[in-house]
């Protein structure tokens, strides 16, 4: 059995792990674009920010930590076609050489690339670089790239075109270094992905630690002039803005990166993604797929495109078992995230409401602010909670936190997590035996008091109403 892996990100190397972990046997390749296996893309921020001291501290294997598990790498090699009848994958090796690696099963999981927003100056035959100072951020070879440009130019200001999760962490780690930082959003608020009220207060973290922030805001056009970068752009009522930088980082979303499997005859739906079932096959014989190249499917909306890379972790382990004649089944996605912006700390898990609708629920949610522990201990801080639930079921759809680093958010989340998981209803949180001592927590957890929130405003006239019925039986 040859078991070829494209990609050396987690969806490829997760694939190759668990090739050899259950068929020490099997001859395992990995076919990786670059020089950077198994390395946390999700880390290149704090490398940038000083908190990692060395690139290569990114690794989460080192290339000897993945030889010793068996697996072959052959770095700097670009898959170019796959010759699907002849179970034979082209590629161009590092001396520009081309020939065929044969092989039994392959997953693919040629990952994501950047998007390049409409903007005039990053595209064409005119289009600014890494010379100039304007930067994509989503590889090693991107990281190095910039911070050659953080030595070579040592800007005093930057500007950040998008306020997602890579954009916010990067605002971070640029203020860091003490480079005054421009945050550009074009939708309403930061952080989209949580509702406003509680993007609202990552933004007002930002403002709080010198960041310049500018939603509804479009940027345009990036030119060199005299002294550095000229930022053009517009807000939504037309206003011109203009800023002046020495740098400018563009972080506005990634998009699938299909083309080896398109060529090969594989399907896309959501996002341009790559249609693959929940054993991670490609409907191509022998092929399967894995990562931010393929759709995501979720336990609430079915099939959609989210690129984690958690999730891509457990698709390539899936991916790779199933290559061996497995028969695993990936159990689906929920969406679960977290950033740190400074002090604090975002996350959500599960549906919006404006998500939950079009799925066929009826969302209804709250919002509430308990304390992380108990309030006579000292340093306690409240977390802003938004439970949304079905009014209909009280099914729990989802979970969005806002807090202070320290309040442990990302595990509350993750408790949050757990129970839609298992397709719980928002009053079923009330039974989970919880943790507590005053120093962390309060017998009732914050996560808890939230869901009593929304049970109290939604739910209250139902349960006072049951409780009549019982005490009157007809």
């Amino acid at each position: 059995m040859h078991l070829v892996a494209i990609g050396g990100s987690d969806a490829g190397i997760s694939a190759a792990l668990r090739a050899r972990e259950l068929d020490p046997s099997a001859q395992v390749t990995v076919v990786v674009a670059d020089a950077y296996p198994n390395f946390s893309i999700c880390g290149i921020p704090y490398f940038i920010s000083g908190e990692v001291a060395h690139w290569s501290n990114l690794a989460h294997r080192t290339h000897a930590d993945l030889e010793a598990t068996g697996m072959n790498l052959r770095l700097d090699t670009w898959a170019s076609a796959i010759d699907v009848a002849g179970r034979r994958l082209a590629v161009t090796n590092p001396d520009g050489t081309s020939d065929f690696i044969e092989y039994d099963e392959l997953v693919v999981g040629t990952g994501a690339l950047p998007v390049r927003p409409p903007v005039d100056g990053l595209d064409g035959p005119d289009a600014l670089g890494v010379e100039d100072g304007v930067h994509l951020l989503h590889s090693m070879g991107d990281t190095f790239a910039l911070t050659d440009s953080l030595d070579r130019i040592q800007p005093r200001s930057a500007l950040i075109v998008g306020a997602g999760y890579v954009g916010l962490e990067m605002a971070e780690g640029l203020t860091a270094r003490g480079i005054h930082v421009t945050q550009v959003e074009r939708l309403p608020e930061v952080l989209p992905t949580v509702d406003p009220e509680l993007g609202a207060l990552v933004h007002d973290e930002l403002v709080k630690n010198g960041v310049d922030v500018f939603t509804d805001a479009t940027v345009t056009r990036i030119s060199r002039i005299a002294d550095g970068l000229c930022v053009e752009g517009n807000d939504s009522d037309g206003t011109s803005l203009v800023w002046g930088v020495d740098l400018v980082l563009v972080v506005v979303g990634v998009r699938p990166d299909t083309d080896l499997l398109v060529r090969a005859g594989a399907q896309t739906g959501p996002g341009g993604a790559v249609i693959v079932d929940e054993t991670m096959a490609t409907g191509l014989p022998h092929v399967w797929a894995a990562g931010d190249c393929v759709i995501t499917h979720h336990r609430l909306l079915g099939t959609t495109y989210l690129p984690l890379g958690t999730t891509a972790h457990k698709q390539g382990r899936i991916a790779g078992e199933n290559a061996l004649g497995g028969s695993a089944v990936y159990a689906g996605s929920l969406g679960t995230q977290v950033v740190k912006v400074f002090d604090l700390v975002a996350a959500r898990t599960g549906l919006r409401e404006h998500e939950a609708t079009p799925a066929g629920f009826t969302p209804v949610s709250s919002t509430a602010s308990p304390d992380d522990h108990k309030a006579y201990y000292p340093g306690a801080t409240p977390i802003t909670i938004r439970v949304t639930g079905d009014a209909t079921t009280g099914r729990l759809l989802g979970a969005q936190l806002v807090g202070a680093r320290g309040a442990e958010i990302a595990k509350r989340v993750d408790t949050y997590a757990t129970a839609l998981f298992h397709e719980m209803t928002v009053t079923g949180m009330t039974e989970l035996d919880l943790a507590y001592t005053p120093p962390l927590g309060s017998p009732w957890d914050a996560v808890q008091m939230a869901t009593q929130a929304w049970v109290k405003e939604h739910q209250i006239g139902a349960e006072r109403a049951a409780l009549t019925a019982g005490r009157n039986p007809s």
